[in-house]
């Protein structure tokens, strides 16, 4: 899902089902803290379905990398959706844009070498 918070800038953020609420949206810790929302706080959200191909937003570096790579391109498609999201997050999650050039560079290696797990990726 896209949520907007009190007219805040867009963020993709996951539903979840919960047994005390129904369902959750689940927002990370970092986004509350930046945005001033603590347990109990009462907020503006609005929810639509996010169309992007990969319901995340992927860095230009990581595209870029996959493009000129078509093996590491190949695994990539191959993954499940979820494990797709796991590895733009772990390049989007880095600030300098040669910092996630080489992170994507670095997953695409081991893409290619049939590594699969984000959990493996980065070590």
């Amino acid at each position: 899902m896209v949520c907007t918070i009190n007219d805040a800038a867009p963020l993709h953020a996951a539903i979840l089902r919960s047994a005390a609420h129904g369902y959750d949206v689940n927002i990370s810790n970092s986004t509350c803290k930046k945005m001033g929302i603590r347990i109990g706080t009462s907020v503006k959200a609005t929810l639509k379905i996010d169309d992007s191909p990969y319901q995340f937003e992927m860095p230009d570096e990581f595209a870029e990398v996959l493009d000129t790579d078509p093996e590491a391109m190949e695994k990539f498609k191959s993954l499940s959706d979820g494990n797709k999201r796991c590895l733009i997050f772990l390049v989007s999650q880095v600030r300098s844009s040669d910092k996630r050039i080489e992170r994507a560079l670095k997953i695409a290696d081991k893409l290619r070498q049939g590594i699969t797990s984000a959990q493996k990726m980065l070590k």
